[in-house]
């Protein structure tokens, strides 16, 4: 019988030490997030560097007006990525919410060529439009530069630029860039600023996000109600 009592007393407390192995999911999530964050903190990242085309400005500038407007000059912020990140936008392919565009096509948005003169740019129809990249597999994006018509001084209402695994940007969105001051396109009101548009572009900080799908709206601009794209480029590195 001691025997027998002194076996049950090592098999409860091996029992009790198994149970104390093991780990909440709780504990599983936070490690799950350290581990990451870890990862994260050991690449090496590097100052976005990209070309950018001659200046277009024709004619005499017509005075923009917005209540959110960016002052004039006002200098793109510098914008790290992971060293290795490439154009993962090159040449893939693009859809928009105006299958028939008015003028060019939308190819033009991942074409390379971000001139912005005649034949560089795609104009959609009137209010809220957009264009969507698919990049081919979920990336890590760490920035996006979009160029609109930047042949004159005008700014372009409603920039919104969301990233998502899902093609219909039904669920998964994480919106990167949002100046709809006044919710005017739905999607909620945005903290970023109107700007005037230039041979730069517009550089966005997408902080790491995680996604296979770009999409990029606008509605209309202050010298008509149309919509262009000249070119888009999103910086990052695929997900194994």
């Amino acid at each position: 019988m001691h025997r027998l009592t002194v076996t049950a007393v090592l098999l409860a407390m091996l029992a009790v030490m198994a149970g104390c192995g093991k780990k909440s999911e709780t504990q599983v999530a936070e490690e799950a997030v350290q581990e990451e964050a870890m990862a994260e903190s050991s690449v090496d990242m590097v100052p976005l560097e990209t070309e950018f085309p001659e200046p277009q400005f024709q004619g005499t500038p017509v005075p923009v007006k917005l209540p959110n407007l960016e002052k004039p000059g006002t200098k793109a912020p510098e914008i790290m990525v992971a060293a290795g990140s490439v154009n993962l936008a090159a040449d893939k392919p693009v859809s928009g919410s105006d299958e028939f565009p008015i003028i060019g096509e939308l190819t033009f948005v991942t074409d390379g060529d971000k001139e912005g003169v005649e034949g560089s740019y795609v104009e959609l129809g009137p209010e809220t439009q957009h264009v969507q990249i698919d990049l081919g597999q979920k990336s890590k994006i760490y920035a996006v530069l979009v160029w609109h018509y930047h042949s004159q001084a005008r700014a372009y209402h409603d920039v919104i630029v969301q990233i998502s695994d899902d093609p219909e940007f039904a669920s998964d969105v994480t919106t990167i860039y949002n100046n709809d001051h006044d919710n005017s396109s739905g999607m909620g009101v945005g903290k970023d600023l109107a700007y005037i548009e230039t041979n730069r572009g517009r550089l966005i900080d997408a902080e790491g996000v995680e996604g296979r799908y770009v999409r990029l709206y606008s509605s209309g601009n202050t010298a008509n109600d149309m919509n262009h794209y000249v070119e888009v480029e999103v910086y990052g590195t695929p997900v194994e």
